[in-house]
């Protein structure tokens, strides 16, 4: 049984155009909105082929009109773009994310997992990195599922504890983790496998450079886009 775990595609068609959809079925872990260009296919494309999905910290802030509490030098850029995600969308897509639950717990392949798109305490919003071994045991105690499927930080990993295991694809559509390829992972028969794809970066640009965003969110942007890096 081959289950395809995607996250944080971030309105990059593109990239998604890369992913492989040869699957059992498809957990998708939120933010399929901001930062990019093409929010709408994005959204089609979830509709399409997920089988369970969760809600981001992006796609609430659109849903919501609500602030996307992004942290760092893109915070800005975030707000930003989720004022321009939300004009573009129909009231049916944005429905569509409104009602996205948080959590999605599920069996498959007599496995039990549970996805989030940050944390089991918090769904939305903290960033919790591979190297932060204390503080995902406490996460992973608030689960039974074998599997905790997370996204949001950008950078995929896989780490075990015990009988338990996080995994994190990385980001579809703005990896961080210096590589700028799409990023996704493939969990088959209890194997997990992170797999990276090329995409037309300078498509996306393009596609940027046409939207009525300010000149230093498009500059921005292009840069995450070109070097993998935040």
């Amino acid at each position: 049984m081959r289950l395809l775990i995607v996250s944080d595609l971030h309105a990059n068609a593109a990239a998604l155009e890369q992913v492989s959809q040869e699957a059992d079925a498809v957990v998708v872990l939120g933010d399929l909105v901001d930062y990019g260009p093409d929010p709408e296919a994005t959204i089609k494309w979830v509709r399409e082929y997920a089988t369970y999905a969760v809600r981001g910290n992006h796609d609430d802030a659109v849903a919501s009109n609500g602030p996307t509490f992004a942290g760092g030098s893109l915070a800005w850029v975030a707000e930003e773009t989720a004022s321009w995600t939300r004009s573009r969308l129909s009231q049916a897509d944005i429905g569509y994310l409104a009602a996205l639950p948080l959590t999605a717990s599920f069996s498959f392949g007599g496995a039990a997992f549970l996805a989030v798109h940050a944390t089991p305490a918090d769904p939305l919003h903290p960033y919790l990195f591979p190297e932060a071994s204390e503080h995902w045991s406490t996460e992973l105690s608030l689960t039974d599922a074998e599997w905790l499927l997370v996204g949001h930080t950008h950078l995929p990993f896989a780490l075990q504890f015990g009988a338990k295991t996080v995994v994190n694809p990385g980001s579809v559509g703005q990896p961080r983790d210096g590589i700028p390829q799409a990023s996704y992972a493939v969990w088959e028969d209890g194997d997990v496998s992170l797999v990276r794809r090329k995409y037309d970066i300078a498509e996306v640009v393009r596609q940027l450079e046409t939207t009525d965003l300010s000149a230093g969110a498009r500059a921005r942007l292009a840069t995450v886009l070109r070097t993998g890096r935040r």
